[in-house]
């Protein structure tokens, strides 16, 4: 359980970070953050590696660089999906969603690098 909360602390700290360098995304308030760090986390669990697959020459051929335009779609999917939901979380544009998912990578990243392993794996 406390690994779950420390996932989902993590991405919603990586959301907060790309929503505050990055114009075209907004959220509403902390709660709102969580709520859409879970849908995140949900999002990239189930179609993430379903995307991966099916797109496999795409990011071959681009050398992995079509994973970001998997995971700007997955950030704006987020999105939409919270818009729908009632919680304040948007994402403006493709361009912002592009931006966004970097951002979210890299946050993600360094903190699970940050975070000790027993509480990430």
């Amino acid at each position: 359980m406390i690994k779950l909360l420390v996932k989902l602390l993590i991405n919603a700290v990586a959301l907060g970070a790309a929503a505050f360098l990055i114009d075209g995304i907004r959220y509403g308030s902390i709660e709102d953050l969580l709520i859409v760090a879970a849908i995140f986390g949900i999002i990239n669990a189930l179609l993430k590696p379903l995307l991966k697959v099916l797109t496999c020459p795409l990011v071959a051929l681009s050398l992995g660089i079509f994973i970001l335009v998997i995971n700007a779609f997955l950030l704006w999917m987020t999105g939409q999906l919270a818009s729908g939901m009632g919680i304040t979380f948007t994402v403006a544009s493709f361009g912002a969603a592009f931006f966004g998912g970097l951002i979210v990578s890299v946050v993600s990243i360094f903190l699970n690098i940050i975070v000790p392993g027993d509480l990430t794996k």
